[in-house]
């Protein structure tokens, strides 16, 4: 699992988001729709259209809203993944306007349980990121600007990354990444987003309408048939049910 340093915060959102949505799919379908029927959408009217028109397939209504993450303390190996999902926005932290300023190896780097499990192994990461902390503060001080000094850090780096992300395109990110067969490190990150999304009573009923989880969740079978690591499905099952339930 991602390590406890690195937090996911979902820090805005479109106002009355599911208000919105069903909104937006009320004007294919009811004649008496109007711009002023907006102000009158219940939580009545929500719950009544909203999941029925979900569950015909019709889910271009999800991109009417948006929301906001801040990712802090994930590495650049995950924030690499995490830019590969186009339909998106991102700000991330420049390091060529910002300096490193290097701690302990572990504040300053992700380093993964797989090589910690490994004493020996785990102390030659550590000292190579020590020398590459030391090589970096000595390249600048000694007069390279730190965007040329920055090209000797490794990809383990921790990073902030700001992302936002129409409901959509979450539908179809959380559909890959909260995957036991997604990276490790993304996979817990894109966890933790819908944990904040669960966390929210606003946003909270959309998880199960949009069925905002991994694919096998979806589409009710996993796609990754043999690939499929052993009891997967049910673990998958039991932590996004006990998520919609969040209170």
């Amino acid at each position: 699992k991602v390590d406890d340093t690195v937090s996911v915060k979902l820090v805005n959102y479109t106002k009355k988001p599911l208000e919105t949505v069903t909104w937006s799919a009320l004007i294919s379908y009811w004649e008496g729709w109007e711009t002023e029927a907006f102000e009158r959408m219940s939580k009545n009217d929500v719950e009544m259209h909203l999941p029925r028109v979900l569950g015909y397939g019709h889910e271009s209504i999800l991109e009417h809203a948006v929301l906001t993450f801040a990712i802090e303390g994930c590495s650049r190996v995950c924030s690499h993944q995490l830019v590969r999902h186009r339909l998106a926005s991102y700000t991330q932290q420049s390091q060529r306007y910002i300096k490193l300023n290097p701690n302990e190896v572990e504040e300053t780097f992700v380093i993964p349980e797989s090589v910690k499990e490994n004493p020996e192994l785990y102390e030659k990461w550590k000292e190579l990121m020590r020398s590459a902390i030391g090589l970096y503060e000595e390249t600048y001080k000694a007069g390279v600007h730190q965007e040329d000094a920055r090209f000797i850090l490794p990809q383990g780096v921790r990073t902030k990354i700001v992302v936002t992300m129409n409901l959509r395109e979450l539908k179809h990110f959380f559909g890959l990444r909260l995957c036991e067969r997604a990276q490790w490190e993304i996979r817990e990150v894109a966890w933790k987003m819908l944990e904040e999304i669960a966390r929210n009573d606003e946003l909270r009923p959309i998880i199960r309408w949009a069925k905002l989880g991994p694919r096998c969740i979806q589409l009710g079978y996993c796609p990754e048939r043999e690939l499929m690591p052993k009891g997967c499905w049910k673990r998958t099952k039991e932590r996004w049910i006990k998520l919609t339930e969040t209170e």
